[in-house]
């Protein structure tokens, strides 16, 4: 009877465990896609900005 308790108590906490790591997994994988996202918008408009002082030097 214990036994089959603790073994049932492993099985779910097991569960929670892996729920828990997915969780902070997709967490982390939003962060890292969010904060990409940031980047490159900051880098298109820097290179924007190069472009159009280009064309002022070439005019």
């Amino acid at each position: 009877m214990v036994s089959a308790c603790i073994l049932r108590y492993s099985v779910i906490m097991n569960f929670s465990l892996k729920r828990l790591a997915l969780l902070v997994l997709a967490a982390a994988t939003l962060a890292f896609v969010t904060a990409g996202c940031q980047t490159s918008k900051g880098f298109g408009k820097d290179v924007e900005k190069l472009g159009d002082k280009i064309q002022d030097k070439a005019s």
